[in-house]
């Protein structure tokens, strides 16, 4: 009788409701980033530069995330979640006012910076707070909460940015932001409770997160230039990951120096789950943000769509990732994240193995049909990889957790662009004539890398929890 009861109990309103005001901040940076790569094209021409510059408008956010993350993980032990994350909203809601205002190329890098600032801040504060309300009894059902902007903005982010680029300015891509950050604040400053610090002893880890955040940076530009270059054998890109290789084993170094006092503790990695989780995210920007990427770009080259009719076309692969969600949550609260993510696997396998054959040719309802099976998959992976770093964590680690996950989705997710779109643009420069067949064998070179990259997801998921909600509520009783 009490297995059953434990079984179907449900969320408290509680709880979910302070998930739903969290994911509400959190939606902005999320598809403010994507509906901005929309727009690279008209910023150029209205402020008359070239791509060399008006990549810093995407790069400078990227980096100034990368930067803050660990700031964040530092700032929330020390001071109300409340107030942090009421802090982070106002300062993007701010970025986002002044980059629609923006008069020049270096204004709106200045500006584009601060967003990125704030959303280094929100990101993480997102999910360590949620990880604190929830606790390991309901931390499946509310991350899937919580992962709701991560499938609404590589999704919604493009047809939105599309849509209001065709219709308007390219400045109410950063109005638009107006009205949904004024009621997040207002609902954060009304009904957010207030989180009482971790450590407000904690000291300001200066040289960790020095070297944490130059490591992300020297990674994320380094590939970010490959992309660029369309090569990989590149001074910047050699250069800047080796760099970022170096700067970590020194962080290494110095958080076996630190011990608990790092702010990055080394002893998290003794943990299987944590460790397959940090493996399987970084992976899984390759094998899901990757081809993010690529789908729309084969919509438009491949299929001659506009660019608002191909980011209509993702709507069903956004449907798929938003019908598994519910069942995510429940599945890894029961089963632990080890078998939900192999059958989400087995999913997005099959979602995208057609890619590798699809053409201009393709019928879209197959397309469709595919897309809806990837969104499956790829909607049960990412999820139970973020709720299994959490698994088995002591109060004190929830926010030293959350900087680990945070920062290697941000290195991954660079990655996976980065990667796929240099594997398609090889492709296409080793042929003297880029032909709609070169092209369209380029595109399927890379979906074919993306779906060796899935397979390989199944070694790091063995490593996750394989147990039952009650086990885990047994142990952390017991610790």
């Amino acid at each position: 009788m009490q297995k059953q009861t434990t079984k179907k109990a449900p969320v408290p309103k509680s709880i979910i409701n302070t998930g739903w005001i969290l994911v509400l901040g959190a939606i902005m940076p999320m598809l403010d980033s994507t509906m901005v790569n929309i727009a690279i094209n008209h910023l150029s021409r209205d402020f008359n530069t070239g791509l060399d510059a008006i990549q810093w408008v995407t790069t400078g956010y990227v980096l100034a995330t990368a930067i803050f993350v660990p700031i964040a993980g530092w700032a929330i032990q020390r001071y109300d979640g409340k107030q942090l994350v009421i802090g982070a909203n106002v300062l993007f809601l701010l970025g986002s006012i002044l980059s629609g205002l923006s008069w020049n190329i270096e204004s709106m890098i200045v500006f584009r910076i601060i967003q990125g600032a704030a959303a280094g801040f929100i990101l993480p504060l997102m999910s360590t707070l949620m990880a604190q309300t929830a606790g390991s009894k309901y931390m499946g059902r509310v991350m899937s909460i919580v992962g709701i902007p991560v499938v609404l903005g590589p999704i919604l982010g493009p047809v939105l940015g599309a849509i209001i680029i065709q219709n308007f300015s390219w400045r109410w891509i950063f109005f638009v932001n107006v009205p949904v950050g004024i009621i997040a604040i207002i609902l954060m400053t009304m009904k957010l409770r207030h989180f009482t610090p971790i450590n407000k002893a904690a000291k300001f880890d200066f040289v960790g997160i020095t070297l944490l955040a130059l490591t992300s940076s020297s990674l994320i530009y380094g590939i970010t230039q490959a992309a660029k270059n369309a090569t990989f054998n590149n001074s910047s890109t050699i250069s800047f990951l080796i760099a970022g290789v170096v700067i970590l084993l020194a962080y290494v170094g110095y958080a076996a120096y630190k011990k608990n006092d790092a702010i990055l503790p080394l002893h998290l990695f003794k943990m299987k789950s944590f460790d397959g989780a940090m493996i399987g995210l970084f992976l899984t920007g390759i094998a899901t943000n990757g081809p993010m990427l690529l789908l729309p770009l084969f919509f438009q080259n491949i299929k001659g769509f506009s660019v608002i009719n191909a980011g209509l076309m993702l709507i069903s692969q956004g449907v798929g990732m938003l019908v598994a969600r519910p069942l995510i949550g429940n599945l890894t609260d029961k089963l632990g994240a080890r078998t939900v993510v192999m059958v989400s696997l087995v999913f997005t396998i099959a979602g995208s193995l057609p890619f590798i054959y699809f053409d201009g040719q393709s019928s879209l309802i197959w397309i469709s049909i595919a897309l809806f099976i990837r969104g499956i998959g790829i909607g049960g992976v990412a999820i139970p990889m973020m709720t299994d770093a959490y698994t088995g964590m002591e109060k004190g680690d929830v926010a030293a957790s959350s900087i680990g996950t945070r920062i290697i989705q941000n290195i991954g997710g660079a990655f996976g662009s980065a990667v796929l779109a240099t594997v398609v643009s090889l492709s296409v420069t080793k042929n003297t004539v880029p032909t709609l067949t070169v092209m369209t064998h380029a595109y399927q070179n890379g979906f074919q890398v993306a779906l060796i990259v899935s397979v390989i997801l199944f070694l790091p998921a063995l490593l996750l929890t394989n147990r039952s909600k009650q086990a885990i509520d047994v142990e952390a009783t017991k610790a």
